[in-house]
């Protein structure tokens, strides 16, 4: 997977893709993260990028030009099939269906914005994407960008160290991931649920999954609309519900 993310501050990029899953697929060489600075493409002797929108109002807006040099830069070293995906709050949510879609790709062009925006001109010319990592405002694109670059990196085959950990992840289903519990036993006066010391599969495998749906139902309600679920599941949840321990069994009902 080769991911270029254009920027400006090329150097807070390099930092944040030097840690962690992303970096670690870096110096395998599974990742190949590169930038392109756009002020590099910039003619006039100040090195400028943005400029006053026009019709007024507040803050300055990304030019067309050194943007579009630097990703026209950017697709000549990438691989064929590499797509311009910009971050933006006016783009669509970036979700887990959305980075397994990027991951399909060989590699990413990732257009970080910055002051009141960019020239949309640029974004018709050159963009294939724009995303939202949430609905909030941030100072620059270069955070959502790097969010993108290490949700897709750990779609990478060989980046985790076990293929199942991406596809049991939270949302790879549609729900969040159920609690995990690791030593001691007890801690702070609350207890591992007792199925997970059982030892029967099935049993923890169904505890896991009514959790997943429970802990949805209740936190992210409107992740189980949009998925739905199956009698069994239903059937499932009901089940762990009013079962011994109530509420998914979880550590301060369970007695052990």
């Amino acid at each position: 997977m080769h991911i270029t993310v254009v920027t400006l501050f090329p150097e807070e990029v390099k930092v944040l893709g030097s840690f962690g899953v992303l970096g670690q697929a870096v110096r395998k060489g599974l990742v190949e993260l590169e930038t392109v600075d756009p002020r590099s493409f910039a003619t006039d002797i100040h090195r400028t990028v943005d400029d006053r929108p026009y019709g007024g109002g507040p803050g300055m807006v990304m030019k067309v030009e050194p943007l579009r040099s630097a990703i026209q830069a950017a697709r000549r070293e990438a691989p064929d099939g590499t797509r311009v995906v910009v971050t933006s709050a006016q783009g669509r949510l970036f979700d887990q269906s959305v980075a397994w879609k990027m991951a399909e790709a060989p590699g990413i062009i990732l257009v970080a914005g910055r002051y009141e925006g960019i020239d949309e001109r640029l974004i018709e010319l050159e963009a294939d994407d724009e995303v939202s990592i949430g609905d909030y405002v941030l100072s620059g694109g270069e955070l959502p960008a790097m969010v993108v670059a290490d949700a897709v990196a750990r779609l990478v085959p060989g980046v985790l160290g076990e293929a199942e950990s991406a596809r049991q992840d939270s949302f790879e289903n549609g729900l969040l991931d159920c609690p995990h519990y690791t030593r001691p036993e007890e801690a702070g006066g609350l207890r591992v649920p007792g199925v997970l010391l059982s030892g029967d599969h099935g049993a923890i495998a169904d505890w896991r999954r009514a959790e997943a749906l429970r802990r949805t139902a209740v936190r992210r309600p409107d992740l189980l609309r949009r998925r739905g679920m199956t009698n069994e599941e239903e059937a499932l949840l009901e089940e762990f519900e009013t079962g011994p321990g109530g509420s998914g069994q979880n550590g301060k009902r369970d007695s052990g």
